[in-house]
């Protein structure tokens, strides 16, 4: 079984990763509904197999 902790990852290293703020990824998560598939304390993290819908909905 695979580590969780690979297949996540937060919306600023979302934001780095595809080259935009991390404003602009947290609006399309909300936008697009997306539920974070881990939570440590306040901060969410999000399946790596949502990067491709952010990208897409930002049009990158």
């Amino acid at each position: 079984m695979s580590d969780p902790k690979e297949n996540t990852i937060s919306a600023t290293n979302i934001a780095k990763e595809i080259g935009v703020s991390d404003t602009k990824v947290k609006k399309v998560i909300k936008e697009l509904g997306i539920e974070p598939a881990a939570k440590r304390g306040v901060c969410c993290f999000y399946a790596r197999d949502d990067i491709p819908k952010i990208k897409e909905k930002l049009g990158v």
